[in-house]
């Protein structure tokens, strides 16, 4: 597995920063964030996003919270999972 970094918190203080990076293999985006607070994951894990689909958050999976100060390099990191997707689909 090899990751690509994009980018990370630009406010960082050097102990542990919301960080982006892309996963070559897949192009899927691979994310570090703060844990949801309690409050935050109750509210996500109560509510039925999508009508018919299971409400709650699965064992497996965290609600994370990524700083807006960080949209461009999310948006970076899209551009870049996109760009690998499509390189993957040509390959085949």
């Amino acid at each position: 597995m090899e990751l690509r970094f994009v980018g990370m918190d630009p406010n960082t203080g050097g102990e542990g920063s919301p960080t982006v990076w892309v996963e070559e293999e897949s192009a899927d985006l691979v994310l570090q964030g703060e844990e949801a607070d309690e409050l935050l994951a109750a509210l996500v894990g109560a509510t039925e996003w999508v009508a018919g689909h299971k409400a709650g958050i699965p064992a497996h999976e965290r609600v994370i919270r990524i700083p807006a100060r960080m949209v461009p390099i999310l948006r970076e990191a899209c551009d870049a999972a996109e760009r690998a997707s499509a390189a993957r689909r040509d390959v085949r």
